[in-house]
């Protein structure tokens, strides 16, 4: 049983109250709270030793990853980040220096956000250092943007590039909260997710609450420089726009919207972040299923991105 199939089994029968508006199956909860015209985003989000990091890694990167990867689900939903509780669990032998470091990253990064770190808890865990961040932020109530939403035609979005994020991005991405917050203020966007296991696995995200399909054109896909160098390598196989397609980690912003405001907002965006790419990379379809068009026609794809416990 993969992540996926774990998770559908167990959300069947969550409990829940009437404060709750979107529950397990997002970026983030969705919860009102009696805020006016606000509603709460509740998330939480871990990284482990060994697999998100290993124990060469900087420790100023772990705490600014641990943290990061949170704000970029507050970012997808168009949201604000306000407070964080940090669960830490380490093992007997810690490092007290070590652990100091990795603070010193997460504040780093939520004094960069305004973002207070409330508390927390402490634990032992034997052999590998875990942190488990919960992260609440605030959203207009009428510019929430969720996963679901997508619509046959809307055009597909993805920010920054793709692929090849795991020798150095991974641990350094910048959370797209301020284009995020742009998109859902200036915008109606259909839908919207952040690409942590690869833009293959996390688009199907967007399709499936419609039972929808995509067709992406491969020359459109932003491949990083970092992507086009490891599969040139020797010792790598992996081709660039594989990599781009499924590698993960890239934390940047997907997207659709529908197609009468795409030159509007690829116009918007280039005064707006002049320095930060934004790709029309296809469109949605009415069949389910992913395909690629590229110079030798259009083909079903079939690859995932990451997917823990596969």
């Amino acid at each position: 049983m993969n992540e996926l199939d774990l998770i559908a089994k167990l959300t069947r029968s969550l409990p829940s109250n009437k404060s709750v508006v979107v529950g397990a199956g997002d970026d983030c909860a969705v919860l009102d709270l009696g805020l006016g015209d606000k509603r709460l985003l509740f998330k939480t989000d871990a990284v482990v030793e060994g697999i998100h990091f290993d124990s060469t890694t900087s420790p100023k990167k772990i705490g600014r990853k641990a943290l990061a990867r949170c704000l970029s689900d507050i970012a997808a939903m168009g949201g604000t980040p306000t407070a964080a509780l940090i669960t830490l669990a380490l093992p007997r032998d810690f490092d007290v220096a070590f652990v100091e470091k990795i603070y010193e990253g997460m504040n780093e990064l939520a004094s960069e956000n305004g973002v207070a770190i409330a508390g927390g808890e402490t634990t032992t865990n034997p052999e590998r250092i875990l942190i488990s961040i919960s992260l609440i932020g605030t959203v207009a109530k009428d510019k929430c943007i969720l996963r679901s939403g997508a619509r046959v035609g809307d055009a597909i979005f993805v920010t920054g590039e793709l692929g090849g994020s795991l020798p150095q991005k991974h641990l350094e991405f910048e959370p797209r909260l301020e284009e995020g917050r742009w998109l859902a203020e200036n915008f109606s966007i259909h839908s919207m997710i952040d690409i942590s296991d690869g833009l293959a696995g996390d688009l199907r995200h967007l399709l499936q609450p419609g039972n929808l399909g995509a067709e992406l054109l491969a020359s459109a896909i932003p491949v990083s420089r970092a992507a086009r160098l490891q599969a040139r390598a020797e010792s790598s196989a992996k081709p660039a726009l594989l990599a781009a397609l499924t590698d993960g980690e890239d934390f940047e912003l997907l997207f659709t919207i529908a197609s009468r405001s795409a030159v509007p907002l690829i116009d918007g965006w280039k005064k707006r972040f002049p320095k930060l790419r934004l790709s029309c990379i296809g469109k949605i379809l009415g069949k389910p299923g992913l395909l690629i068009r590229d110079e030798h026609g259009v083909r079903s794809f079939n690859a995932h991105g990451y997917v823990h416990f596969a």
